[in-house]
């Protein structure tokens, strides 16, 4: 093959190289569909070699927050690369990790007192399961080496994340038989807006007396099941869960990779139930989508015990730990949700999707239409046919990527009205034209 001429990225040449040699998520090599050759991003936009630009309705999974190429995190990524780009943790810290996860510690529960930096959500959620077992066998409880989960839900690809993924409905059913086997419950059934009725929380309470012996901990979503399903429970459910572990020494891990840094209309998606976890992930918009990050926070009560009993040390390390550049982005984002009103820019969101989205009620293809915060979901009553949705929408000039049988929006804190109109007109013609 003739070398590749960088003056011609996103020709035929390009992307052919591409569809033959690189991997993309969730994808076959050799695809039927040529992925869309992206040159830059800025705000909510995001254009095309071809000179097209695309309005963002993604987030590019949910992680930009603040728009692409943010000035303020570009020029704080650029200010640390002149100092330090990356240093091992083992043996040495910095600042941007120690002002950073003081900052982590401060918005969290209180109960949250130690972070443990890693390198993605997947792995912050290992890092969790691993805490827990560590900790259940610190105290001498042996047995303890299962979790107890919701279906529907959605945690992380690696194995462990992978084990309290959803195990039928997941993406992740072809490694059944290689991933630890744990117990699952029924999703919560009454919805984030209905009246609660203690009658739903029976069945989960029951699988938790039966299985305790065997429980190092509860693994949960708060309030949204993400990529699982994109269920919004009702607050109740995470309140009855906390009250049901107030005696025992299973622990409350949360996995707010989705959920936190506002998208859901609180800070973290455990505000809406005031509860306090005992591990706590976060990821994905942590540093506003530009660096991958990941913390894992934990209770003096977990960190104390793991470091004074058993062999005194927890047993994990990513080579990346507390990256220089990205702890600065992080910072730099966690500063702009303090300066932007990221309250307000989500209530806006809010109330114009569920405005703009409440004439796909009406239509026949469609089985709910459901918003909370900064996101906004149809769900139609069979599998959206992804290549011809996503054509459909590019030559619309937005950036919708469905999922399973889910249409969704969860743009940039900061998208205008009238992109996000686009978003949704954009959306419910595709229904109407059988785009889907």
């Amino acid at each position: 093959m003739k070398s590749l001429n960088r003056t011609n990225f996103g020709s035929e040449q390009w992307l052919d190289y591409d569809n033959q040699h690189i991997w993309h998520p969730y994808s076959r090599i050799d695809r039927l569909d040529k992925n869309y050759p992206v040159v830059s991003a800025r705000h909510c936009s995001i254009k095309l070699a071809d000179g097209r630009v695309l309005v963002d309705g993604m987030s590019s999974w949910w992680a930009v927050i603040h728009g692409y190429n943010h000035p303020h995190i570009v020029s704080a990524i650029q200010e640390q690369a002149t100092k330090l780009c990356h240093v091992m943790f083992g043996g040495f810290t910095h600042q941007p990790a120690i002002e950073l996860g003081k900052k982590l510690i401060d918005i969290t529960p209180k109960n949250l007192q130690q972070v443990f930096f890693s390198d993605s959500g997947s792995v912050s959620i290992e890092v969790a399961l691993k805490m827990a077992i560590q900790y259940q066998k610190c105290i001498g409880e042996n047995k303890k080496n299962k979790f107890l989960t919701i279906r529907g839900g959605y945690h992380g690809d690696t194995f462990g994340a992978m084990s309290v993924c959803d195990p039928v409905t997941g993406m992740h059913t072809l490694f059944s038989n290689t991933i630890q086997e744990q117990i699952f419950s029924d999703k919560p059934k009454i919805s984030y807006n209905s009246k609660w009725d203690q009658i739903s929380f029976k069945l989960f309470e029951k699988e938790f007396n039966e299985h305790k012996g065997e429980l190092a901990g509860i693994v949960l979503e708060p309030i949204v099941q993400g990529a699982g399903g994109m269920w919004f429970y009702h607050p109740e459910f995470l309140r009855e869960v906390n009250r049901l572990l107030k005696n025992e020494s299973t622990l409350l891990i949360i996995d707010e990779i989705a959920t936190g840094f506002g998208r859901t209309g609180k800070m973290f998606g455990v505000d809406h139930s005031d509860i306090t976890p005992d591990i706590m992930c976060l990821g994905k918009a942590l540093t506003g989508g530009h660096l991958s990050l990941a913390a894992t926070l934990t209770s003096n009560e977990v960190s104390q015990t793991i470091s004074q009993k058993g062999i005194k040390t927890f047993m994990h390390g990513p080579t990346f730990m507390a990256n220089p550049l990205a702890c600065a982005a992080a910072l730099a984002s966690l500063n702009l949700l303090d300066e932007l009103n990221w309250e307000a820019n989500v209530a806006r969101i809010e109330k114009q999707l569920n405005n703009e989205l409440a004439d796909a009620s009406n239509l026949k293809p469609v089985k709910d239409v459901r918003v909370l915060g900064a996101i906004g979901v149809v769900e139609v009553n069979k599998d959206v046919d992804l290549g011809k949705a996503i054509k459909f929408f590019v030559n619309k000039n937005v950036w919708i990527r469905p999922f399973k049988n889910l249409i969704y929006l969860m743009p940039p804190y900061i998208i205008g009205e009238n992109q996000l109109s686009r978003l949704s007109s954009a959306l419910i013609e595709a229904i109407k034209n059988n785009e889907i």
